[in-house]
């Protein structure tokens, strides 16, 4: 289980991870989740040709049956060795709803590994600081519980940062929650991925916080986020996707920064024919990337997530006006997909107060 905030860089870990456990000859089956389909993820992690199954329209704590049979299809289908699964990102009290009753329910058939949880480096730091950044304080709560209760806790990103500042972070976020595991990783690179799997493979106890939720204030912290799941099929004569791709998020971002918003995430696929690229948005314009390419043809399909701190009605308008400037009448738009929503409260399948 790969847990941590929106935009913390799991769907890449997940992605990096896979293709080593492929290398090595292991099956493998990957779960994605969130609060509506059409996800970003799932088309993503299906360029890695594994089998990825999809629990959407809830979490996998309000979810727990579809979670487990997420878990059976994925042995069935392709006798999985090693299932990955990705939590909804702005979802917490992970190892009371999910990591207690699996060990308990799924025990003869799956050994639990411990939590991981991600965390970008840039937020973290600027929240062990005692500031927000610039998200909404229930959210940064949330961030916080899922730090309290993981087994492990993964500086992503490390790549982006110096050496001594890696250690100093390290140092903070160890004394902040003293009981985790602190790791540092980077997708990029592969810096610090073979001490974290060693630990995932070799560690026998998994789950080992329960924390403390208020869950109003856990409902509030979602709830202050539009969630954007969309995708559309665009059709021009001889466009530069890569050009449109980046117009778009540059746009996109300009916007956002204009209004002050938080941001939890925005990702986007752009994918023609086979050919695509990712492209991901964590805060201000700066912390825009984009991989792959797509190159010139004359038509795609775009697949957006957003997550934005601004009510579902304004999140759409706000998507839709910037789509509607970067085409610029060049280029037609037909929606395949597209839902606009706020997430209800937290309601949990199981909740253990023991550890099993």
């Amino acid at each position: 289980m790969v847990g941590g905030f929106l935009g913390a860089g799991k769907t890449s870990l997940l992605f990096e991870t896979t293709k080593r456990f492929l290398k090595n000859g292991q099956r493998i089956g990957l779960i994605t989740n969130d609060q509506a389909p059409e996800l970003v993820d799932t088309a993503f992690l299906v360029q890695t040709n594994v089998k990825v199954a999809e629990v959407s329209g809830s979490c996998f704590c309000c979810d727990f049956n579809g979670l487990i049979d997420s878990l059976r299809q994925l042995k069935s289908e392709v006798q999985a060795d090693i299932i990955i699964a990705e939590p909804v990102g702005s979802c917490t009290d992970l190892s009371a709803t999910i990591m207690q009753p699996l060990k308990e329910h799924m025990n003869t058939e799956l050994l639990v590994s411990p939590l991981s949880v991600l965390a970008d480096p840039l937020r973290l730091a600027d929240i062990l600081d005692g500031g927000t950044a610039g998200l909404h304080p229930s959210a940064v709560y949330i961030l916080k519980k899922q730090l309290e209760e993981s087994d492990i806790i993964l500086i992503s990103k490390s790549d982006l940062l110096k050496s001594d500042e890696i250690e100093d972070l390290k140092a903070k976020v160890k004394q902040h929650f003293p009981a985790s595991e602190v790791l540092s990783i980077s997708s990029k690179t592969g810096e610090g991925m073979d001490e974290w799997l060693k630990i995932v493979f070799e560690s026998k106890m998994s789950g080992q916080r329960i924390v403390a939720v208020d869950y109003d204030r856990y409902a509030e912290g979602e709830a202050v986020l539009g969630w954007l799941n969309a995708t559309v099929l665009l059709e021009g004569d001889q466009i530069n996707w890569d050009h449109f791709a980046s117009d778009f998020l540059i746009e996109l971002s300009k916007k956002i920064d204009m209004q002050g918003l938080g941001v939890g995430h925005i990702k986007i696929m752009l994918e023609s024919g086979k050919d695509y690229l990712v492209g991901n948005l964590t805060g201000k314009a700066s912390t825009l990337s984009i991989r792959g390419d797509v190159g010139i043809s004359n038509a795609a399909q775009l697949i957006i997530n957003a997550r934005i701190g601004m009510s579902p009605e304004a999140l759409d308008h706000l998507v839709r006006e910037t789509l509607d400037s970067v085409t610029r009448n060049a280029i037609a738009l037909k929606t395949k997909a597209w839902q606009c929503l706020s997430p209800g409260y937290p309601n949990p399948t199981h909740r253990y107060d023991k550890i099993v």
